[in-house]
């Protein structure tokens, strides 16, 4: 997709989407995935290459021609209208039996947990009543394909957890097709069957999610998908050196020895402890101090400087609740983890 100017919001970006499922598109801001999911809507026109849904070609289909249904992230509810108006306007746009709207409303205010609620005003519903109309008028026409463009983005953390677990219910329901853009990483991991993680225009990885978590293919996925330490030094056999200090890890690709590389081990993977004794059991034990320390209610989050290489901090979740606030700012740690924790990147892959 080129916009004109001379940059592609959109390039070389090819996927296909199993019947049934649901998919993330994952990326920052300006990462083209919300380009790209307008595309399959139908509101912007791929410079090149063809889209098709169920074997059709739809490039040249405007939006209402396509088979698909989509909830926006502002909704774009019709405030003078009820929920059930709402829910019944595509149906009359589709030239439906005028008989059977009223059964189909009420089958879709069923769905979405609002039954009784069709006659309030939009302005009479909450957030999450009107996030769920949203949804019942996407998907009251039974479209091939339901597109979601960061429908949760405005909901509270509470809310919009709620309604995560909500789209999968009704998409499992359903079974719709679904693609769903976002740039929450825990929207992406809770509802997906398969993740894309985009950047600059291009797609970085098309993998289940606990594939994309656990085996990301660069230091870009490894350190957009859940939080990351990163090192940088040049491959050796077994790990990455870092000046003098030799660090365990497990190489991703196929490089050579001395290759300029990022090693990235994920807050969750690495051990703290108060003595070396404790750490036997890892492959690479650095000495450090606590530079800072946050309660997140599940977790205790640490951050340490190591003498060993200066001028990065490792990021460090503690999840034992009988030990919360052990380690206090100040506090002289080690740290370690497994070579199979640490994940090494060519530096130009990320």
């Amino acid at each position: 997709m080129d916009f004109g100017n001379g940059a592609l919001a959109v390039s070389n970006a090819s996927f296909e989407l199993e019947t049934g499922k649901f998919l993330t598109i994952l990326g920052p801001s300006g990462s083209g995935k919300t380009t790209l999911l307008r595309m399959i809507a139908g509101f912007e026109t791929p410079t090149s290459g063809e889209i098709t849904v169920n074997g059709k070609p739809v490039d040249s289909a405007p939006p209402h021609r396509r088979s698909i249904g989509m909830v926006f992230q502002k909704l774009a509810l019709f405030p003078h209208m009820t929920a059930a108006e709402n829910i019944a306007f595509p149906l009359k746009m589709r030239r439906f039996n005028p008989k059977t709207i009223p059964g189909r409303v009420d089958e879709f205010l069923d769905l979405v947990k609002l039954g009784g609620y069709g006659n309030r005003r939009i302005n009479e519903l909450s957030g999450g009543q009107q996030q769920r109309v949203a949804i019942a008028r996407a998907l009251v026409f039974k479209p091939e394909l339901l597109l979601l463009d960061e429908p949760l983005a405005a909901l509270d953390v509470k809310l919009r957890e709620e309604m995560q677990l909500e789209f999968r219910r009704i998409q499992h329901e359903l079974g719709v097709t679904t693609i769903n853009v976002t740039h929450d990483q825990r929207e992406a991991l809770v509802v997906s069957d398969d993740i894309i993680v985009m950047d600059g225009g291009r797609i970085q990885q098309h993998a289940k999610p606990v594939d994309l978590y656990r085996a990301p293919d660069n230091a870009f996925v490894a350190g957009f998908l859940g939080v990351a330490s990163f090192i940088n030094g040049h491959a050796v056999p077994g790990g990455l050196a870092s000046g003098e200090n030799f660090l365990s890890g497990t190489h991703a690709g196929d490089f050579a020895d001395g290759t300029a590389v990022r090693g990235a081990v994920r807050a969750e993977q690495i051990r703290i402890a108060a003595e070396g004794g404790q750490l036997t059991a890892c492959d690479t034990r650095l000495t450090g101090t606590v530079r800072d320390t946050i309660f997140e209610g599940e977790r205790q989050l640490y951050v340490v400087a190591t003498e060993e290489i200066p001028g990065i901090t490792f990021r460090i979740y503690h999840h034992d609740p009988e030990s919360f606030g052990l380690f206090e700012i100040g506090t002289r740690v080690m740290i370690g983890w497994n070579a199979r924790d640490m994940k090494i990147f060519e530096s130009r892959a990320s």
